[in-house]
């Protein structure tokens, strides 16, 4: 068995934290698959947000959810159009030190005939970090995983990296999780705040 890929990982280390009835948020749905794992996370009596800018990308997510057998297992679900750096005004005031995970799948909507020039962008991305550390309850986590790979996705991950490098460790633990040898392969940082 090889290891775990990063949205893999991600998974799992969310999976490990996250509780039924918690809160959640997918900072960008993209094809709705981080969508689908949190609300099946949290269960029936959890709540899952999700933020993406583009419309195709709540459609695809929303067909995906509706496929979804076992629908009345799920949390409830609701889908913003809007962007990552707006959830801290968009995500309701009870859900404040209260958010069991936050996922950010970074770069662009991965479906056929998409306009891959629409992506995630540095400043946005880090004023949405900024917002879900707040928002996060003790133990929770943040999952980032990052594209260097792609055009502008290389500075994005070295401006994520940097941001969680200088969190205070009385306030996160941050941990990354990277193959070595591929300076341009994707990697998952974690971020669990104390």
């Amino acid at each position: 068995m090889g290891f775990l890929s990063v949205l893999s990982c991600a998974h799992q280390w969310i999976g490990s934290r996250l509780q039924p009835g918690d809160f959640a948020i997918d900072a960008t749905v993209g094809t709705g698959a981080d969508t689908l794992f949190l609300a099946k996370q949290v269960g029936q009596r959890g709540q899952v947000i999700g933020f993406d800018i583009q419309n195709e990308a709540l459609t695809l997510a929303q067909a995906r959810i509706r496929k979804q057998s076992e629908s009345s297992k799920l949390g409830s679900i609701s889908m913003m159009e809007l962007s990552h750096a707006r959830m801290a005004e968009a995500v309701p005031g009870a859900w404040i030190g209260k958010v069991g995970a936050i996922m950010f799948n970074l770069g662009y909507l991965p479906a056929e005939g998409a306009d891959a020039s629409i992506m995630t962008e540095t400043t946005s991305t880090i004023t949405a970090l900024e917002a879900a550390i707040k928002l996060l309850r003790p133990r929770g986590i943040i999952t980032v995983v990052l594209y260097p790979g792609h055009e502008g996705g290389d500075q994005e991950a070295d401006a994520v990296s940097t941001w969680a490098t200088a969190l205070p460790v009385e306030q996160a633990q941050v941990v990354m999780y990277r193959q070595l040898q591929r300076q341009t392969s994707p990697y998952l940082i974690g971020i669990e705040k104390k």
